[in-house]
């Protein structure tokens, strides 16, 4: 588990992840969920790569306010972050905490060596979390759009 000052970050289980699977209604996250609990099947050991990262408030409730993840770890360490947030939750700051926490927690991982990400060009609330964590543009395009970089030291 990854502590801040308001928020608990732990990694999902398989049985949570299927029950995220189960009862997600949009297409394209039942997919994502699907890929990320496959790869913790696959690389049991580095689950922490592959995993949701729940996101939950640190006064003790069980609610899950937002998620993380990476996307698996290359061969020269590197990682990619993705988050969601629940609308409710929304411009409290509680994204950038959880990424900033999650990206020094990975950074610390002697097998990591670079954190990136990427988001919609559109999604100017995302690309605030990044800036705000520490990323910047690398000039590359993903399926999603731009990719940001986050160097480790």
């Amino acid at each position: 588990m990854v502590k801040t000052k308001r928020l608990n970050l732990s990694i999902a289980t398989d049985e949570e992840m299927q029950k995220l699977i189960l009862e997600e209604t949009v297409e394209e996250m039942k997919q994502a969920y699907t890929e990320m609990l496959e790869g913790c099947q696959v690389h049991p050991f580095q689950r922490m790569w592959y995993a949701v990262w729940f996101m939950k408030l640190a006064d003790g409730s069980d609610e899950i306010i937002g998620d993380l993840c990476f996307k698996g770890i290359t061969n020269d360490g590197v990682v990619e972050i993705g988050y969601g947030i629940q609308p409710l939750y929304e411009g409290k700051g509680y994204t950038t905490e959880a990424v900033n926490a999650l990206v020094h927690w990975a950074v610390s991982q002697p097998s990591v060596t670079r954190v990136e990400a990427e988001t919609e060009p559109e999604n100017i609330a995302s690309q605030k979390v990044l800036a705000n964590v520490g990323f910047v543009p690398n000039g590359e395009i993903g399926q999603e759009g731009p990719r940001f970089t986050c160097e480790v030291g």
